[in-house]
């Protein structure tokens, strides 16, 4: 950085000012500085000059990121340099501008071109469960257990182990004894269908039919 740069720089702040804005200490900056992870944007070829490493409003915003996914989010430095190649192409501001995600310590980002959240390194896509689907999926599980063979309506059938073998409304699980009960109670088709709803008039008959058979 030349004397000029300084001059057009709108606002440069020092390792000790981005230490308190970001969260990371001075030896870490100094440190990815050093190794070449995350290079101060105004600096001096010659870092031994006084405020040789300063630093750009957008290098605070991607320190700020780098904080979180490293001293928060507990992602290892080795994910995070390969993180770093991978997203190359997006420029030095690549930490500020891409939208990440973390999960079980890995960096996620939305690809752009496959349109979901992938891991970075793996590439490996992140299962993505809408709820609107999960939603529609279990209505119709609901609707086709409710469903019933047109046949089955209005019968009566007996099955080994179902209702302690005990009459039943076809296709059903509900005991013709408890139609009955509610017929002997002088309960009319109507409100009995209101106590199941499932039924038809066709299986109230037959069953309270069938009870007074009995």
């Amino acid at each position: 950085m030349t004397d000029r740069d300084l001059n057009i720089v709108v606002a440069a702040f020092t390792e000790e000012q981005a230490e308190r804005l970001t969260g990371i200490t001075v030896r870490q900056l100094r440190h990815w500085d050093k190794t070449n992870f995350f290079v101060p944007s105004l600096a001096y070829s010659d870092r031994s000059k006084p405020f040789a490493r300063l630093y750009s409003f957008r290098d605070l915003v991607s320190l700020k990121i780098l904080n979180s996914l490293r001293n928060e989010s507990r992602v290892s430095m080795q994910h995070l340099r390969g993180v770093k190649e991978k997203l190359a192409h997006l420029g030095d501001d690549l930490w500020a501008k891409t939208t990440l995600y973390v999960l079980n310590r890995k960096v996620i980002f939305d690809n752009p071109e496959t349109k979901a959240k992938e891991e970075i390194i793996s590439g490996q896509g992140v299962l993505r469960i809408p709820l609107e689907i999960v939603t529609g999926n279990m209505s119709d599980a609901v609707r086709k257990m409710r469903e019933r063979d047109v046949k089955a309506i209005g019968k009566i059938e007996t099955k080994k182990g179902l209702a302690n073998s005990k009459p039943v409304v076809a296709g059903t699980r509900i005991p013709v004894a408890s139609i009955q009960a509610f017929a002997v109670e002088g309960f009319t088709i109507e409100q009995i269908l209101k106590e199941y709803p499932t039924l038809t008039e066709d299986d109230i008959r037959a069953a309270i039919a069938y009870g007074a058979a009995a």
